[in-house]
């Protein structure tokens, strides 16, 4: 499932592209076509995010909500003028991926429009000048501002929004709670966007037992989660990718294990040791050799050392 620094690129990219554009809105799968009338022939005005959701605004007050869930994507294409990720999202199979559009693909001098559908598109958004399809999305709807505004009520502070009061927030949430850490992280009314993969790199950096219930942190403790949750996906989303190691743990074994869609860019080398523990079960901890042990929590795979993440 894309992670919270995904959907802010994905957002940043929408209003990047369609800002000011009228836009052409449709369901090719139909099951999309209420939803997609209602947007049909508005203009954008603007995107955001909020954790793993994204809301793209259109005038009059509606927005089109989505939720790429485990195997969603959106895919990109469109003139010169229409630069950016031509693909980000979770395909089945595949995992999380970014490919990015580095300008080496010929763009058509005279746009013609998009091309026919490729499989279940959920919705077409069009402009004068590209298209965005919208694949295997859990959710995607059409809502007014009141509506949005309730689904941002149920989720927790976003690190990549880090509003005034956010920080005080988590800690106060995660102090109230007995849940452990490994499951109050992935909650996302605790704190909004951390995925599978954010949740045992923070907890492996922090040296977190994954176990340890909320209740039994300090605040200080709390305080620096929060904040390297921020700096780590803030990382991600400048870079298209999760890289949790420092460059010193770069160039090694496992080298071209990273996360998806690790081509060269952004000054990082194509080949880089992306993580501390994150589907390295059974090789040895980078920092003290004990192998990184897998089980389960809340029916996702989760990682840590068993030495380094002690109570």
């Amino acid at each position: 499932m894309p992670e919270g620094h995904s959907v802010h690129r994905l957002a940043r990219q929408f209003g990047d592209v369609f800002t000011g554009e009228r836009l052409a809105v449709s369901s090719p799968q139909g099951r999309f076509v209420q939803g997609a009338a209602l947007l049909d022939g508005h203009t954008v005005t603007g995107a955001d995010a909020h954790g793993k959701h994204l809301f793209l605004e259109f005038e009059h007050g509606l927005l089109l909500h989505v939720h790429l869930g485990l195997y969603g994507a959106w895919d990109f294409g469109g003139d010169a003028t229409f630069r950016g990720a031509s693909s980000i999202g979770a395909p089945r199979k595949v995992g999380e991926r970014e490919i990015y559009d580095d300008g080496s693909v010929a763009r058509p001098a005279r746009y013609e429009g998009p091309p026919a559908p490729v499989g279940a598109v959920r919705v077409r958004l069009a402009s004068a000048h590209g298209w965005a399809d919208l694949r295997g999305a859990t959710t995607c709807q059409t809502l007014t501002e009141a509506e949005a505004a309730a689904v941002r009520a149920r989720l927790g502070p976003d690190p990549l929004r880090n509003l005034p009061g956010d920080r005080e927030a988590f800690i106060a949430g995660i102090l109230a709670r007995r849940t452990p850490l490994a499951a109050l992280l992935m909650d996302q009314k605790a704190i909004a966007g951390v995925g599978n993969v954010y949740r045992a790199e923070l907890l492996f950096r922090q040296g977190l037992d994954p176990w340890l219930p909320g209740k039994a942190l300090s605040a200080e403790v709390a305080g620096r989660l929060w904040d390297d949750t921020v700096a780590m996906m803030s990382d991600g989303v400048r870079d298209g990718r999760i890289i949790t190691t420092p460059p010193r743990y770069w160039g090694g074994e496992g080298a071209a294990g990273g996360d998806a869609g690790g081509s060269a860019r952004n000054g990082l080398p194509a080949a880089v040791d992306s993580h501390f523990v994150y589907r390295r079960q059974g090789l040895d901890c980078r920092d003290c050799g004990t192998p990184v042990a897998l089980t389960e929590l809340g029916a996702r795979k989760l990682y840590w050392c068993p030495a380094c993440q002690v109570p």
